[in-house]
This record gives C-alpha cells, structure tokens and sequence, in this order.
C-alpha cells in the first residue's frame, strides 16, 4: 500500500471481513465484500452498511456562518432550520462546480458541511478564501466517521439501537443523540442509493462500536457490509451525480440538471452569468439514457447522433443490476436532450443505439 494512502478508522475491521481493499480518492477503501451483484440486490432488498468514512466533514459556527454559506453555495440555506438537511453545490467563478456537499443545520449559528473525500483540501481552501466575516471554521474531516445503512429494512434493522424514533425523521432531516451507545452521533435520513436509510455521523473513538452494533442488530435483516463498486451501480441508477464523472469544473450546475439547488434569490459565486445562462438557456444537457439492446456504457465513450456525429461523451455508466440492461449519464446536444431521445453510444467502433430515458431508471423509496 503506497505511503500517501490514508486509512479509514476500520481499515482492519474491512480486512477482516474479507473486503477487496482499492485506493479511492486517496484512501483505501473497501470496494467489494462478496460481489457487487449482490450488494447491490442486498440493498435494494433489504439492508446494508457502507463504510464512507473518507467524507469531508467542515463545521461552520458564530455569527457569520449563515452569510458564508450562502455566499458560496448555490442553494439557499436561510431556508434551513435546526434539524434539516440540505442538498447544495459549489460554484466556481467560471460557471463550473468546486464540488457538491451537504449542508446540516445542527443549531442556531452552526452548521456541517459535508464533501467529497477527493476535494477536502481543495473545498477547504475554496471556503476560506471567501470567509472574510471570520466565521470559525473547523476541519472535523480526520475525527469522524461516517456509515450509511441504507435500504427498505433499515428503520426496522437499527431502531433497537437509539431511542429517536427513526421512522418519524422526514427524508433530508435528522436527530442528534446517543446511537448505540456512542454519545453525538448525528442519525440523518439522507443516503446516495435511493433505497432509503440513514447515514450516521459517529466520533472516531466509537466508530467500531457502532460498526458492531449495526452488525449485530441488522443481522436478522439480512444486514451485510457493502463496498463501494455497489454504491457506484446504486447511486446511477437513481441518476445521482458522482463529482469528478457527472459534474466537475468545468460542467455549470444548469447543465447537470441541478437548476433545484441553483437559487437566484441571493447573491453567490458566479450567480449573474448563471442567471444569464439559466435565462439564455443550456447548449447542453447530462441526460440519462437506456441501452435499446446489449451493451454496457463507460464513462468517456463517445455520444453520437443517427448521423454518427459526436454530440457529447458519457460520464458514468454501468450494466444496471435491477433492469438487467446498460444505463448511462452523459452530456448531449438539448435538442437532444428530452426523453425518447435516440442516440447512439460508440462502444469499441460500433455506434449501439440507446434511448434518453426520465430519471431516475429505478423507482426510489425517498421523495426529496
């Protein structure tokens, strides 16, 4: 394993369970326990745990946090209040994405900002660059973990192990409490999968009791731990953006169809030439689309029209495991762009056809 890999708190609990450890965004990661096949099924069926400790976690506190935020965001976080959760994204100055994020409303004057693992260092300094108020600011992204129990059994797999009643929290809000015995564990009705569940945000020291606890609880749920191959197949066929792939400097929030997080009722980085584009209207769009026969979509094979002419490039696809069939995201022309759309994907020479299809490919059980 090279020097310059950091370690999640459980690396050796995921060794243990047999996982196929991989280098991802920096971190060995676990990718895979049993295959993602099965992952996968397991939790669109019944329950599973992720190890996604490798999240960016940035607390933001005093008087002046609410305008910092706001100033960088794109949603509208006055609209939050103690308890909810919000989906948001960074703009930068040329009409691309820093990265997208979370943002928690723990109390009055304080906040969790949630990243990607792979922009930690850089949102961090994107943020302060912008903190001129002096909000206080506090990197928290090396002392917490973070697990995501996800799937239709999960409410009933971990409510023995808290007193909140989980099934009362509404999907984007959460609870502050003691969680399996591990006092400050923020238990949040969010996840990347579509399947429902919850993520817990749990202090290093208690991670692997908690880690155990989900074990041991979810086990008559057909509980298992789940790696991030079935992550990657989950949260696409929901069309969830992945950073990096879907969304990246250079792709306008617009165009990535995240035009419900882009709120022009305040001022924010770059808010008057994405206002202008909002109003002159997008080039270009990320659609989702089927494969009308075989053929399993990649991110970078070229998108072309009946002509063969390229019109944009896929960025995240898979053979999807529920539909039995390959399902993609990609940027193309707009006129392009509505569903029942045809196009055509460049898989090694040959152009296989593929419908734009509505997201998401498969019905979720969270309603944003």
């Amino acid at each position: 394993m090279s020097e310059s890999l950091k370690t999640v708190p459980l690396n050796d609990v995921h060794q243990q369970l047999g996982a196929k450890m991989v280098p991802f965004a920096g971190y060995n990661m676990p990718v895979r326990y049993s295959s993602d096949l099965e992952e996968h099924h397991t939790v669109r069926r019944a329950v599973g745990i992720f190890d996604v400790s490798h999240m960016g976690e940035f607390r933001v506190r005093g008087p002046h946090a609410l305008n910092l935020i706001q100033r960088v965001t794109s949603n509208d976080a006055s609209k939050l209040s103690p308890g909810k959760a919000q989906y948001s994204c960074l703009p930068n100055q040329q009409g691309g994405i820093v990265d997208d994020l979370l943002v928690y409303m723990l109390a009055e004057e304080d906040y969790l900002l949630v990243v990607n693992a792979s922009n930690i260092e850089k949102d961090w300094a994107w943020i302060q660059q912008f903190n001129t108020e002096g909000a206080d600011m506090q990197n928290l992204s090396d002392e917490m973990s973070l697990f995501a129990v996800q799937g239709p059994k999960a409410t009933a797999a971990l409510q023995s192990l808290t007193d909140a009643d989980l099934s009362a929290i509404p999907y984007y809000s959460f609870v502050q409490g003691t969680f399996a015995g591990a006092p400050d564990v923020i238990i949040s009705a969010t996840g990347y999968t579509g399947a429902g569940g919850f993520e817990l945000y749990v202090p290093n020291q208690y991670a692997q009791q908690v880690w155990e606890a989900v074990m041991t609880a979810g086990q008559p749920y057909g509980l298992k731990p789940i790696g991030l191959g079935a992550r990657d197949t989950l949260r696409l066929e929901m069309g969830y953006c992945l950073y990096g792939n879907d969304i990246t400097d250079t792709t306008s929030p617009l165009e990535a169809g995240l035009g419900w997080i882009t709120k022009f009722t305040k001022d924010f980085t770059n808010s008057e030439s994405l206002k202008a584009q909002k109003e002159a209207g997008v080039e270009r769009k990320l659609v989702g689309f089927l494969m009308d026969g075989p053929g399993i979509p990649r991110s970078h094979y070229p998108l072309v029209n009946e002509a063969g002419e390229v019109i944009g490039e896929v960025t995240s696809g898979t053979q999807s495991p529920s539909l039995s069939k390959g399902v993609g995201l990609g940027y193309v022309k707009t006129e392009l762009s509505k569903p029942g759309s045809q196009i055509f994907v460049q898989v090694r020479g040959k152009n296989l056809p593929a419908t734009v299809t509505k997201l998401p490919f498969v019905p979720g059980t969270e309603e944003a």
